[in-house]
């Protein structure tokens, strides 16, 4: 049986659809459904449980057909501002788990995040040693409250104590795809904007307050959830290992590119205008993220990733320009 932390939200739903899809019907989805229509995201799925995370370490105690936990639960907004709250569901939740899982050898797959690396001067590489993550800056609680459990794993790692047998952080990086509606203001841009595209609206960017940097050229390394989907089956079929991984692109793409293969794949003309930030998001904004696949492609993994406009085609025609956008 496999658990999926978080799975009705974004990247765990798709988790969840890829393992159905893959023909695994022993899943237990944990997470909490909200007022939100996040059970839309599993209306397609079959799951043998669905339980709160308030009462996952008491489901799990005496069981021992667990084969893998994937870890995708969290308060994962960057705008949050309630320290105790985010440590509590980010931190500790993530520590009690990593223990049930090596007390009894059982897999263990958890998101970490691009967010780690804070503004990216000191690059983006995902290695785990203890003395390289205490390098990195996170901007936003949301990338400490990741960068704190990232370092108790690798400490763990360096003194040579226990852990699960597989026990892999994923750095993601600018995620989109089907199932992200529930999420709001923090939805990508393709789900932000496809509407107002679609109805002939122009398009908000924000202005850069860089000289670098062009308004609308900041750029993120965008990667498609089918890619995200795509590793971690691939990783459960993996029996041993300790390492972060990067996952994105590998190519950094601006905003322009973004919402632009949106107005190209519905063969609109391209309308957009540029708006001022707001002030509290100027110091915490990051211009660059590209992730580096270096230990992606040395740990075995060599499948490539769908390009920026192969992917925002796909999600616009198979997804978000149907009658039923979800997966």
């Amino acid at each position: 049986m496999i658990v999926v932390t978080g799975g009705a939200g974004f990247i765990g739903s798709n988790i969840v659809a890829a393992l159905n899809e893959a023909g695994r019907w022993d899943v237990v989805v944990c997470d909490s459904l909200g007022a939100e229509g996040k059970w839309l995201n599993l209306r397609k799925r079959t799951v043998q449980d669905v339980v709160p995370p308030s009462d996952l370490m008491a489901w799990l105690e005496g069981r021992h057909d667990i084969e893998a936990i994937v870890h995708m639960g969290a308060n994962a907004s960057t705008l949050a501002f309630d320290a105790d709250e985010v440590i509590e569901s980010n931190f500790r939740f993530s520590r009690r788990l990593l223990d049930w899982c090596t007390a009894r050898g059982v897999k263990f797959i958890y998101a970490s995040s691009a967010a780690t690396y804070g503004d990216g001067a000191r690059g983006f590489d995902d290695d785990i040693a203890l003395s390289h993550l205490q390098t990195l800056r996170p901007l936003n609680l949301y990338g400490w409250s990741k960068h704190l459990f990232d370092q108790v794993v690798a400490t763990r790692l360096e003194a040579g104590q226990a852990l699960p047998p597989l026990c892999i952080g994923l750095k993601f990086f600018n995620v989109f795809g089907p199932n992200e509606y529930h999420k709001g203001p923090m939805m990508s841009l393709v789900s932000k904007y496809f509407g107002a595209i679609r109805r002939g609206e122009t398009i908000d960017l924000f202005r850069s307050y860089r000289p670098d940097y062009a308004d609308g050229e900041q750029v993120r390394d965008f990667v498609y959830v089918t890619d995200i989907t795509d590793v971690v089956l691939w990783l459960l079929d993996q029996s041993a290992g300790v390492r972060l991984l990067n996952l994105g692109s590998g190519r950094a793409r601006s905003f322009l590119d973004l919402v632009g293969s949106i107005f190209d794949t519905l063969s609109l003309e391209r309308k957009v205008q540029f708006v001022d930030m707001p002030e509290a998001m100027r110091r915490r904004y990051q211009y660059f993220t590209q992730s580096d696949g270096t230990r992606l492609r040395a740990a075995g993994y060599n499948r490539p990733g769908m390009a920026l406009e192969a992917a925002v085609g796909h999600f616009v025609t198979t997804h978000l320009d149907t009658e039923d956008p979800y997966r």
